[in-house]
């Protein structure tokens, strides 16, 4: 019974100081997959983390599809991030693993009891013929993960997502427009649209949805840091699943490379052993020491 109050009063914590976060500046809350990504993303000082759907869709060996991945597994592997770290963390819940918005607001209600400080639900419906919900669809099903996480008493922030871009949409930065503006007056607590990259559309979409934060994903090295998005008003900066296709694109470079002509080659410059080992020996003896 202690264990359970005194989780609950972290989950709390870590929402209230999530909510701080987007309140002034601009952060960076990076992707982790599992849970050692997300224990070195905690060494490394970040002040927060998101899951990303593809990259644990990736290490589970399936496509990055909400159709593939069930909602049990997403969960879990929500929970187990939350419980891995001391950290705010934004569910990646893809399009809320329900199609009408009773059944999103039952799976929203089940992400929140993960523990998650925020979580987002994307507006793309899977279906290539019709690759978006039609906004009053999509601003109800929003609506209905509002009344969810405002039920469940707590202080989870809401992300709506503009899947124009990522869809292919004729006009992106208008519909994205449109769309994010109706999603804030719908109850959503921070906005994004994935895949923007021109610096004049960034602007406009964060001046669109002024005040609330707007997140901005950076998938490749885009010639910006973070001090330069933070100037178009930028709140949060996400990598999406980039950091576990980092991952992916050492592995595949050096299994090629073995399996073609024997080089090891790509084994060279390696992290040493005892940098991840030490540390996470060192994390382990902290935890056990917690938990005694």
């Amino acid at each position: 019974m202690t264990e359970g109050v005194n989780l609950g009063r972290a989950f709390t914590a870590r929402r209230s100081a999530f909510r701080a976060l987007h309140e002034s500046g601009c952060f960076v809350i990076p992707n982790p997959w599992d849970v050692g990504s997300a224990r070195y993303l905690q060494h490394l000082g970040f002040k927060a983390l998101a899951t990303t759907s593809a990259g644990f869709a990736f290490s589970q060996g399936l496509p990055d599809s909400d159709t593939a991945v069930s909602l049990d597994q997403t969960l879990k592997h929500i929970a187990e991030i939350s419980a891995a770290v001391d950290l705010p963390v934004n569910a990646d819940f893809s399009s809320g693993y329900g199609q009408d918005p009773a059944g999103l607001a039952a799976s929203v209600a089940r992400c929140v009891a993960t523990g998650a400080s925020g979580l987002s639900v994307e507006d793309s419906t899977g279906d290539p013929a019709h690759a978006l919900f039609d906004l009053p669809v999509a601003i109800e099903r929003l609506q209905a993960a509002r009344q969810a996480i405002d039920s469940s008493g707590c202080d989870v922030l809401l992300t709506g997502r503009a899947e124009c871009y990522l869809v292919g949409h004729p006009d992106a930065f208008r519909e994205s427009l449109r769309r994010l503006q109706a999603y804030a007056e719908a109850g959503a607590d921070v906005l994004f649209a994935p895949g923007v990259r021109n610096p004049e559309e960034i602007k406009a979409l964060v001046e669109a949805v002024h005040p609330k934060p707007f997140n901005l994903l950076v998938v490749n090295d885009i010639g910006m840091n973070v001090a330069d998005i933070a100037e178009f008003g930028v709140r949060r900066i996400s990598v999406g699943g980039a950091l576990a296709l980092a991952g992916w694109t050492g592995f595949v470079k050096a299994a090629k490379a073995l399996q073609a002509n024997g080089s090891f080659a790509g084994l060279a410059n390696l992290i040493p052993y005892p940098e991840i080992n030490d540390l996470l020996a060192a994390d382990f003896r902290a935890r056990q020491k917690q938990e005694s």
